[in-house]
């Protein structure tokens, strides 16, 4: 049995990457990094670290959980999202994670000069302050989803539009106030009822400063018809234009208001009734990466 588990530990680095390359993000967390120190470290080469991508695992359940939207739940994706950016050496290139905080974006900021995608949705402590820095160091940013995250405001957009010139992808949906018994009991109800985002204001800082995009999501803002005339006047260049449950306009102002866009492929107008299995099957989901077990030597900080 010991010479066996010599000859494993005693692959090269090269053969041992060649090995990992071929498996997913999760199972080279469940796995290979628990066998010995020669396959952590191998698993930590920044090769194998140019995306963090666990929005899929967020999918694979309809059902969210409010465990969730604990301190310690955030503390785990925050040590997640710390540990492949220092072991990616800069070359992070897509994260999509949800419940970080802005410990978790502030390092990032720090560290990842080439970041192209950047997906935080559900982080109620990610804030202005953390995404000013964001667009003062990742200038390649070409794909944001800030979604419920409500202490961020247009003033992140303005910044990100000002110093990113290649956003051609922004979601910034809400939560669906139309029926709020979708997160009753889940989502704590003073961040439902604490929501500061202006729509119009959002709307002036997308029109003035990303005139480049190119998908655009606005689902349940507050924007009024004022807002989307500064947008279509300005973003003449878009594709795809979400706004599900913006009560505020009507089916008949986005018709008038987009028919000048002529590379509009897709528009969502506004909907007053979204199923609630589908609106959540779309949000979250759960990944068995959480669970206490992974509180073991190699994944403690």
């Amino acid at each position: 049995m010991a010479e066996s588990d010599s000859k494993w530990s005693d692959l090269t680095h090269e053969c041992l990457l060649n090995i990992l390359t071929r498996l997913s993000l999760k199972d080279r967390w469940l796995g290979p990094m628990l066998v010995c120190k020669s396959w952590l470290q191998v698993s930590k080469d920044p090769c194998l670290h140019t995306i963090l991508d666990l929005e899929s695992a967020f999918k694979s359940r309809p059902v969210e959980s409010s465990r969730w939207w604990t301190a310690e739940f955030e503390r785990k994706v925050n040590n997640m999202v710390r540990s492949v950016v220092e072991w990616s050496e800069g070359g992070l290139k897509e994260i999509r994670v949800r419940h970080c905080s802005h410990r978790a974006i502030d390092f990032v900021a720090k560290r990842c000069p080439n970041l192209e995608v950047l997906s935080i949705k559900s982080c109620p402590n990610v804030t202005d302050e953390s995404m000013l820095k964001i667009a003062s160091a990742c200038p390649k940013l070409k794909e944001l989803d800030i979604s419920y995250c409500y202490e961020i405001s247009h003033k992140s957009l303005l910044a990100l539009g000002q110093k990113c010139p290649h956003l051609s992808t922004l979601k910034r949906n809400l939560m669906n106030g139309l029926d709020p018994s979708q997160h009753i009991g889940i989502v704590p109800t003073s961040y439902l009822n604490a929501c500061p985002q202006d729509g119009d204001s959002e709307a002036a800082a997308i029109a003035n400063f990303m005139p480049q995009i190119l998908h655009l999501e606005l689902r349940f803002s507050k924007l009024t018809a004022r807002g989307l005339a500064l947008i279509t006047e300005r973003c003449k260049d878009l594709e795809h234009l979400d706004l599900t449950g913006c009560v505020n306009v009507t089916n008949r102002d986005i018709a008038n208001l987009t028919s000048g866009l002529t590379n509009l492929k897709n528009v969502k107008k506004t909907n007053f009734y979204i199923p609630r299995a589908g609106f959540n099957a779309e949000r979250y989901g759960h990944w068995s990466l959480y669970d206490d077990r992974f509180q073991t030597n190699a994944f403690r900080f």
